[in-house]
């Protein structure tokens, strides 16, 4: 049985018509204590940010201890939660319910002090100092790609072990961080891992020792070159930096190794989000095949911001063949126009219900057996834990 086929056969998906997916079903996966983490991923702009935090609030309103850990640099999850601002420390966000005894807490990811944070617990410190203080290292904390991702992976990984340790949570809710390609949340680690890692760059820097001056003559060549085009400062910095990788960074692959096994594990379900849409749809396909090619337990779907269901069934057709009536007939007036305008907008939105039914109808043919739960927009962006609420809500409806 595939990872995924084990996360629906857990969640209990309600049966589905032929040719529909099953359904989603967010409660049960959230009141399910086994579920410990859940990651929501997706591409940018498709609200991945609200749905963690609508997860989060409903899961600790249902008697869940939980944290949800985002890395949306637009804070938009501060505000919905009413916090001024969030940071690398986990916050607990008033207004909850807790009734059912849960508790809720939101941290917003701050790379460069969780990559301070590693090499403070590694290093002693003077060397620590030497580290932060080098200008390679200040590159790599802050701008080198695949860091945001690596981090947010080594953050996931300090807060689990807390919560084994010390009771603090019992499910962790993760927002990836918004990039062009959900792959990269899962590829940033190991290239940041095997760059750290990375044996070339230690061998080509490496001082000449013992026995192996004679293999490194050619590499005395290189470094003296290096040193005329970048300067003797700009190479005694990098040489500095690698240095320490040896000592500080060494056990970068091995938590990358281990935080991939965490999502692995079955503790962990993952939430791919996607916008009605052709090219967001095409990515939640692509990233869905991806974790079940990686054996990484998928719980399901949830396609965001869809078009809301109208009161009444006309179709399309009949509301524009009823606005052309209204709009030819000589005495319609001012109430005729606005009612035929009304039935061409209504036309608009039977159109869209039926081209988003017919995207999803294609995802679902391609992946018959991933649940999904369709949300519908609201009328207003979410700014509180009741718009948080109603998301919710929307997400487990039945």
């Amino acid at each position: 049985m595939s990872p995924a086929s084990q996360r629906q056969g857990r969640v209990g998906p309600l049966a589905a018509h032929p040719g529909e997916s099953p359904r989603l079903d967010a409660d049960a996966l959230i009141d399910d204590p086994r579920t410990r983490i859940i990651v929501c991923c997706g591409s940018g702009g498709v609200g991945k940010t609200t749905t963690s935090a609508a997860l989060a609030l409903r899961a600790a309103e249902r008697g869940r201890k939980v944290v949800v850990l985002t890395i949306d640099p637009a804070r938009r999850l501060a505000q919905a939660m009413g916090i001024e601002e969030l940071d690398n420390t986990p916050r607990p966000v008033a207004g909850v319910d807790d009734a059912a005894g849960g508790r809720l807490d939101a941290m917003m990811l701050d790379m460069k002090s969780t990559f301070d944070e590693v090499v403070l617990s590694q290093a002693t410190p003077e060397k620590a100092k030497a580290i932060l203080e080098n200008p390679f290292y200040i590159v790599l904390s802050t701008s080198f790609a695949g860091t945001q991702e690596y981090m947010a992976m080594e953050k996931l990984g300090q807060i689990h072990a807390d919560a084994q340790e010390r009771g603090t949570y019992d499910l962790i809710v993760v927002d990836t961080p918004p990039s062009r390609s959900a792959l990269d949340f899962l590829d940033a680690p190991e290239r940041l891992s095997s760059f750290l890692d990375g044996r070339f760059i230690r061998l080509m820097l490496a001082p000449a020792k013992g026995p192996a001056r004679l293999m490194t003559a050619g590499l005395g060549l290189v470094t003296g070159a290096l040193t005329k085009v970048l300067g003797a400062q700009v190479l005694t910095d990098l040489q500095t930096f690698v240095a320490a990788l040896d000592t500080v960074f060494g056990g970068f692959r091995a938590r990358a190794q281990r935080t991939y096994a965490l999502l692995q594990a079955p503790g962990t379900a993952f939430v791919v989000v996607a916008a009605p849409e052709p090219d967001a749809l095409r990515e939640a396909a692509y990233f869905v095949e991806r974790l079940n090619g990686d054996q990484m337990p998928l719980a399901g779907l949830v396609v965001n911001r869809a078009s809301p269901e109208p009161r009444g069934r006309l179709s399309a057709e009949e509301a524009t063949a009823a606005a052309e009536r209204i709009a030819a007939r000589p005495d319609a007036g001012p109430s005729g126009g606005l009612t035929a305008g009304l039935l061409r907008l209504h036309a608009d939105r039977m159109r869209s219900l039926a081209r988003e039914a017919q995207l999803r109808a294609r995802f679902t043919a391609a992946h018959p057996q991933v649940p999904t739960a369709v949300v519908p927009a609201l009328a207003s962006d979410v700014h509180d834990l009741r718009g948080l609420r109603r998301v919710g809500e929307l997400l487990a409806r039945r």
